[in-house]
């Protein structure tokens, strides 16, 4: 595992690293997250199996933009497009798709973090640093506390600046709003 600062120029070292299959703890304004391309199964997998995570549990998507995440196929309702202007920020939006099933999808506010998104395709999969169980990471310390010798690169961005998970909403075709998890943006039903 190598640990680097979160820089421009670690960045690209990153992006190839995602590009090639591997898994890359990035810190986000939430909490440290583990991420992988979302072409490599396999790195998910890996993912999976060092967080001891159920296969039930879906993980999110971070998109580099709200672009990146209507080219994926997410239903672009009006209601869709409402909840997508608190992007960039802490807010998961679970959408429907074109592919007939449902996404987590966010747009982070840390602009490294989103340029790294972007030279990565536009999406990456990610979830928190932790066991399943265990608190989140919110700081490169902890996050290798909890994952570090599994993953090959570890960006350290500093402690994370909410320090509280997103809030996921599931919005449904017929625009309703779900909340599935109270975090770091408070939302209520109107």
């Amino acid at each position: 595992m190598t640990l680097l600062p979160f820089t421009e120029e670690t960045i690209v070292r990153a992006a190839e690293t995602l590009r090639r299959g591997g898994v890359v703890i990035v810190p986000t304004e939430t909490v440290y997250g583990v991420a992988c391309h979302p072409d490599f199964p396999e790195a998910l997998e890996r993912i999976r199996k060092m967080k001891g995570r159920e296969r039930d549990k879906p993980f999110q998507l971070l998109a580099a933009d709200a672009a990146a995440v209507w080219a994926d196929g997410a239903a672009r309702s009006p209601a869709a497009e409402r909840a997508a202007e608190q992007w960039p920020g802490a807010l998961t939006l679970v959408l429907p798709t074109a592919k007939g099933h449902t996404e987590g999808y966010r747009v982070p506010d840390l602009p490294l973090l989103r340029r790294l998104i972007a030279l990565c395709g536009g999406l990456l999969r990610c979830t928190s640093v932790n066991l399943s169980g265990e608190p989140p990471a919110k700081d490169a310390r902890e996050a290798v506390a909890a994952l570090g010798d599994a993953v090959d690169l570890t960006l350290d961005g500093g402690p994370s600046r909410l320090g509280v998970a997103s809030t996921v909403a599931a919005l449904g075709a017929d625009g309703a709003v779900t909340i599935l998890r109270q975090g770091a943006v408070h939302l209520t039903k109107d």
